[in-house]
């Protein structure tokens, strides 16, 4: 049986997103999954300020196997509309 991925085998995200993952108690694929991109970007803005919506776009490619490029191009607005629901319910 194939080990899980762990989240630098994922795309779309490189060391520094890790870190700033793992400083929100974001530390495997499992929670990843489990959170969702926009629950995750909003947890690891949250723990650690300063974060760009590169980080959404690369957490989305990460789940979703789409490039990031991609993702931000093709599911901005989507995108952008889960997060602003994601925080006005959850301020």
């Amino acid at each position: 049986m194939p080990a899980e991925p762990t989240i630098a085998d994922l795309p779309g995200l490189g060391p520094k997103s890790r870190v700033m993952l793992a400083q929100a108690g974001i530390h495997n694929v499992e929670d990843l999954r489990a959170l969702g991109a926009v629950v995750a970007y909003v947890r690891t803005k949250r723990a650690v300020g300063g974060v760009s919506l590169n980080l959404l776009w690369g957490l989305e490619s990460a789940l979703t196997g789409v490039p990031w490029q991609q993702v931000a191009r093709e599911h901005r607005t989507s995108l952008l509309l889960a997060l602003e629901d994601h925080e006005r319910r959850n301020p």
